[in-house]
C-alpha cells in the first residue's frame, strides 16, 4: 500500500483527491495539509511515500517544496496536481514523477500510481534489504526482507517463512505490516502478510477468493475477499 500526503491549499480539492486515492485500492492518506509548513511537520510526524502536491499556495509554493525535498535523504516522490499547465517543464526540473492538471482523470490518476510504484521499487531495490530480527532454537537472528516468503499471525507474535525454514517474531503482524509494505509485501488476509516478490500462481475459488501459490514452497495462502481487488491492482491483474 502506497502512503501519500495531499498538500493543497483548498479543502474541496483534497478531499476529492483523497477519495479518488481510496477507490484505487492502492493507496492510504495518512495525512493532510494546506500549505508547505504544514506539509514538512506533517512529513516529520508519519513520513510518506508520495507527496500528491498543488503548485500555487498561499506563502511558498510547491515548486519551492519540491526543491527542498531534493535535498534530503530518500524523499517521498512527488506528483504536482494543479489548475494550470504551464508549470510542468519547472515541475519535472525538480524531480517530479508526474504532473496531474484538475480535474483529474482517473486513467490518468492510474497512470501516475504506476510511476510511484516503479520509483518505490528502485528505490528499495537500491537500499539495503531490512532485516527483522527473530529467534530459533533459543538464538536470536536478523532475517533480510527479502528472504522471506510469508508471514502467519500467531497471537500477538508472527511466524516468518523462507524458503527452508519458519522463524519466531515477537512483532505482531500488524507492526510488520506498516514496516515491510514497502518492501513489497501485502496483507492478503487478517493473519497472512505476502512478499508480492514471491507470488507464482493466481487461483480464483468459490465465494469469490483467491488462493496465492509462491515459490519454493507448497503453502497456498488464503487471499480475503474484501483484500482481492487491491490485490488484483497491485499484482497488475
Amino acid at each position: 500500500m502506497i502512503r501519500a500526503m495531499i498538500v493543497d491549499d483548498e479543502a474541496p480539492a483534497r478531499s476529492e483527491l483523497n477519495f479518488m486515492l481510496l477507490e484505487t485500492g492502492q493507496v492510504e492518506v495518512v495525512a493532510e495539509a494546506s500549505n508547505v509548513r504544514e506539509a514538512i511537520e506533517q512529513l516529520k510526524d508519519c513520513g510518506c511515500d508520495v507527496m500528491f502536491l498543488d503548485i500555487n499556495m498561499p506563502g511558498a509554493t510547491g515548486l519551492q517544496l519540491a526543491e527542498a525535498l531534493m535535498k534530503i535523504s530518500r524523499p517521498p516522490a512527488v506528483v504536482f496536481v494543479t489548475a494550470y499547465g504551464e508549470h510542468a517543464v519547472k515541475a519535472f526540473e525538480v524531480n517530479a514523477i508526474d504532473y496531474l492538471v484538475k480535474p483529474v482523470e482517473n486513467e490518468r490518476l492510474y497512470q501516475a500510481l504506476a510511476k510511484v510504484k516503479q520509483h518505490i521499487s528502485m528505490v528499495n531495490k537500491n537500499s539495503p534489504a531490512e532485516r527483522i530480527p527473530v529467534e530459533k532454537g533459543g538464538k536470536k537472528l536478523l532475517i533480510s526482507t527479502d528472504k522471506i516468503l510469508y508471514i502467519m499471525a500467531k497471537d500477538d507474535y508472527s511466524y516468518l517463512h523462507t524458503a527452508n525454514d519458519r522463524f519466531l517474531s515477537t512483532v505482531s503482524l500488524a507492526q510488520l505490516e506498516s514496516k515491510l509494505e514497502m518492501h513489497g509485501f501485502f496483507r492478503v488476509h487478517r493473519g497472512y502478510l505476502v512478499n508480492l516478490a514471491c507470488v507464482e500462481e493466481v487461483t480464483p475459488v468459490n465465494g469469490g477468493t483467491l488462493l496465492l501459490t509462491l515459490i519454493d514452497t507448497d503453502a497456498q495462502i488464503p487471499v480475503s475477499r474484501r483484500r482481492v481487488s487491491a490485490l488484483k491492482k497491485a499484482l497488475g491483474l
